[in-house]
């Protein structure tokens, strides 16, 4: 007999004299049910700048062919949607305003559809409104200035504005509530700019006209690294950048709008700039390569953490 089988033969005995304790014990009760989560914000350094997404709000939206592809029939959008793996009876929208913070200016781009999305948002992200510098304004549209403003005051005391020239102009013309109530009472602490000025130090404008009249997105540029803040250029991952012809509904100039996120788009993926897009699924951030006559996007990965 072997020393190995006296050593197998004694641990089987000694289990045996053990007693057995049913599995059942080592767990009471079952885990309660969480409910869907997920982050508030995403933050990744940029050449010297920090920046850092904020999910203010998501929700399902109904029949997204009344909104995407206008001018396609039902029959190629539910193909088109099919083959990305898509509903087709329903989306989901998210709103991502951005921070960027320079080393000198903390920056927000667009403020969300309320007060208080953005103040959480915020809070999540280690972030008051106090410490905001510089608000930029991509454009006028209510998810994009509807955090302006708290019961008649601003969210954000002791910061300045930016926002386009044209596009201020063209919706004090068109007389709209939002508008009135929340970007208008601040418009003697705003400063008007042109595509190509400078927001601040590493921050210039780009035109992007179409989405509205003066829809304008952020070049950001540090140490050698780009990244574009895009806003609503293309509002959709598939139905936007597969399709860029494809028609709009919030498109206030849907022939513009195309011709911009051809541009815009051509740009990013011949340049391999990443962008952070207001509504492309959360985090917001990816990167553009040409397919075909569209476009296919790519989500950020590691690329910006390392």
């Amino acid at each position: 007999m072997t020393t190995s089988n006296l050593t197998r033969r004694s641990l089987i005995a000694s289990s045996a004299a053990l007693p057995l304790i049913p599995l059942a014990q080592s767990a009471n009760a079952a885990a309660p049910m969480l409910g869907p989560s997920t982050t508030k914000y995403n933050r990744f350094m940029l050449g010297n700048f920090e920046v850092t997404t904020l999910l203010s709000n998501s929700f399902p939206r109904p029949d997204p062919h009344s909104i995407f592809g206008l001018n396609v029939g039902a029959e190629e959008f539910a193909q088109v949607s099919e083959a990305a793996n898509l509903p087709t009876d329903q989306a989901r929208f998210f709103f991502t305003p951005t921070v960027v913070n320079t080393g000198s200016e903390l920056v927000l781009f667009d403020t969300g559809l309320s007060s208080t999305d953005i103040t959480s948002a915020l809070a999540a992200a280690g972030y008051s409104p106090d410490q905001i510098d510089i608000v930029v304004i991509t454009h006028m549209h209510g998810d994009h200035i509807g955090g302006l403003m708290r019961d008649g005051t601003a969210t954000f005391p002791k910061a300045r504005y930016i926002t386009g020239a044209v596009e201020y102009d063209a919706w004090v013309a068109m007389e709209n509530e939002k508008f009135n109530s929340n970007m208008k009472p601040l418009a003697d602490k705003a400063e008007m700019i042109d595509p190509g000025n400078s927001a601040a130090p590493g921050i210039t404008a780009v035109e992007a006209f179409g989405h509205t009249p003066g829809h304008m997105t952020y070049m950001i540029e540090s140490n050698g690294q780009q990244l574009l803040i895009a806003a609503d250029f293309a509002n959709h991952y598939v139905w936007s950048l597969a399709h860029p012809e494809w028609e709009v509904k919030f498109d206030m100039d849907k022939q513009a709008a195309a011709t911009t996120r051809v541009r815009l788009l051509d740009m990013m993926a011949a340049d391999r700039i990443p962008f952070v897009g207001y509504h492309m699924p959360w985090p917001a951030v990816g990167y553009v390569e040409k397919h075909g006559k569209g476009y296919v996007y790519t989500p950020e990965s590691y690329q910006l953490s390392l």
